[in-house]
């Protein structure tokens, strides 16, 4: 019973409820200048009970070459990198049209 999806009733290896979820969200990516002169991207508006939070925040910090972490449902990678934090967001699946 574990092979089933408790939201679509399809196999784990078939379900599609974090794909839908992914087309639902409205994220908003954020330049924020910190202490000292520091930037920091922040990625937000993401829902933590339909995506994989912390598998999202792992992938977008290896692609990027950055450190980061995830606080409050708010991602936040080190340095400037909202060019490329859309550009990797639409590759993971998520439509461009919900990306500010």
């Amino acid at each position: 019973m574990s092979g089933i999806c408790p939201k679509c009733g399809l196999p784990n290896d078939l379900c599609v409820c974090e794909t839908i979820a992914k087309e639902d969200q409205q994220i908003q990516v954020i330049l924020e200048k910190r202490k000292f002169g520091k930037m920091v991207t922040l990625v937000k508006g993401l829902d933590k009970r339909s995506i994989d939070m912390n598998d999202l925040t792992k992938k977008l910090k290896s692609t990027l070459a950055c450190g980061g972490t995830l606080k409050d449902n708010v991602i936040e990678l080190q340095g400037n990198h909202l060019l490329r934090a859309k550009k990797e967001l639409i590759k993971l699946g998520f439509a461009e049209s919900s990306i500010k």
